[in-house]
């Protein structure tokens, strides 16, 4: 059976007094669900060392082991810091800094490479959403951002369709399941029953504790990246509670 997966992507947010909301976290990895946090880079040595239960993790990473790569951060440094898991893919990746599938390939590989477990990010515009392409860009992103070795263990796939992200848009029950279906239908295709068996599919996008439980009633669902909501123990844990109490958790 699949753990599921609660990850928090704090984005630029965060200083040394948001290791409280950290600390408040305890004891919320219980069950079948694995909460994680991907602070900034400043705060990831610091969180690793609270020895919460909850998992931490990187929001991205350079492709090169080492080098002259001003401001960047290697996956081997992360992993030496106290990460688990790397974010690769990001929409604002994507967009703010131009970054295509190959370089979310390579910075996969690289992740892999270090021991890092990857959270890597696929999603459609709303443009491609309405004009009916959104399986056809999300077929075209697995492609080109997935490696060769791609296992249940090393990566995990997030479905975050760009017009829901920090806007308070949802995608319907029914497009959600339309996508998830596709992914593990796409996954399975490429490496295999077992491999797509065993892959954890997240949904991220304007995820909250009002629509958690909805969310992750669908088969296909193994939990959420979660944006603004996962910054405030208050606001993060009902929805870990609510993956809890979903009955694939449960069985």
């Amino acid at each position: 059976m699949r753990r599921k997966l609660a990850a928090g992507n704090w984005k630029m947010n965060g200083t040394q007094v948001s290791l409280a909301e950290l600390a408040a976290m305890q004891g919320m990895s219980k069950g079948n669900v694995e909460p994680l946090i991907c602070p900034p880079a400043t705060l990831i040595y610091a969180a690793a060392g609270l020895k919460t239960g909850v998992t931490i993790g990187a929001q991205d990473c350079h492709a090169g082991e080492n080098g002259a790569h001003t401001g960047d951060l290697s996956a081997m440094m992360l992993a030496d810091a106290g990460a688990a898991y790397v974010i690769t893919g990001h929409s604002e990746r994507r967009q703010d800094h131009g970054e295509t599938d190959g370089d979310v390939l390579a910075k996969t590989e690289a992740a892999w490479a270090a021991g890092l477990k990857v959270i890597l990010c696929i999603g459609e515009s709303e443009a491609q959403r309405e004009d009916g392409s959104t399986l056809e860009v999300l077929a075209t992103q697995l492609k080109g951002s997935v490696p060769e070795g791609a296992t249940g263990s090393n990566l995990v796939i997030a479905y975050e369709p760009i017009w829901a992200i920090g806007t308070g848009k949802v995608p319907t029950v029914q497009q959600i399941t339309e996508v998830h279906r596709f992914l593990r239908t796409e996954i399975a295709s490429r490496f295999g029953d077992d491999i797509a068996g065993a892959m954890r599919l997240l949904y991220g996008g304007s995820v909250k504790a009002s629509n958690a439980a909805e969310i992750f009633a669908v088969e296909d669902v193994d939990g959420a990246l979660v944006g603004g909501a996962s910054l405030k123990a208050t606001d993060f844990m009902p929805i870990v509670s609510a993956l809890n109490a979903s009955p694939t958790a449960q069985s």
